[in-house]
């Protein structure tokens, strides 16, 4: 038996090029979203209780997505027709309106992404893809069909690679962490000269892990 060979791309990898069709016509991802952030995220079926319930709260979290300067795209290997079908029953049995795109994938696109996994079926699995300017890929996220997304956690961690790009890194639950709560950790040295100076132009616990106000 042929073995199924399982590709995705990786981090730090281009964004693979998609030529997709989707509930606001065809696209080609990512070269229509270049110079903005984006989320790509899978899910298994359209008309499913814990898809919909996660595309409800990406679309109560849309102004946020929006006010970091990133699109959200959903995507799974349902045909259009069923997507628009599926938006519809949302809009009028939940009152939510889905403002974002969602891609009708086939299996040569899903397994561009990784996104069929031979040991989960034929469905795709929910996996999300943090896209930066430039097209590359920053984070990826792969959960089972049986658990939900935590979309509040999607957006911290856009937040937070638009943060890290700019200031330095950041802690395990930033803004919220247990040590340092939002502040900044600072790269760290590399010699000792830049070590001893550590201590003296930053708040540290040591010289390997000092850290600075968050920038607003």
């Amino acid at each position: 038996m042929e073995e199924t060979k399982l590709n995705m791309p990786l981090l730090g990898d281009d964004f693979p090029q998609l030529k997709v069709q989707t509930t606001h016509g065809p696209m080609n991802i990512p070269e229509d979203l270049k110079g903005t952030w984006f989320v790509l995220f899978s899910h298994p079926a359209d008309f499913t209780p814990v898809c919909t319930t996660e595309f409800v709260a990406f679309q109560k979290r849309y102004e946020e997505f929006n006010k970091l300067g990133c699109k959200l795209i959903g995507m799974s290997i349902d045909q259009v027709f069923s997507h628009i079908k599926w938006v519809q029953w949302i809009k009028a049995e939940l009152d939510v309106e889905i403002k974002f795109p969602i891609v009708a994938a086939n299996d040569s696109i899903a397994m561009k992404l990784g996104m069929l996994h031979p040991g989960k079926g034929t469905n795709t699995v929910r996996a999300v893809f943090i896209v930066d300017p430039d097209s590359k890929v920053r984070l990826i996220m792969y959960y089972p069909q049986e658990v939900g997304r935590n979309m509040d956690e999607i957006v911290r961690a856009v937040k937070a690679l638009q943060i890290s790009d700019k200031q330095g890194a950041v802690a395990a639950g930033w803004p919220n962490n247990e040590l340092i709560g939002d502040r900044i950790i600072v790269p760290p040295a590399t010699n000792e000269e830049d070590a001893a100076r550590r201590l003296e132009n930053y708040e540290c616990y040591d010289w390997w892990f000092c850290h600075k106000p968050l920038e607003k």
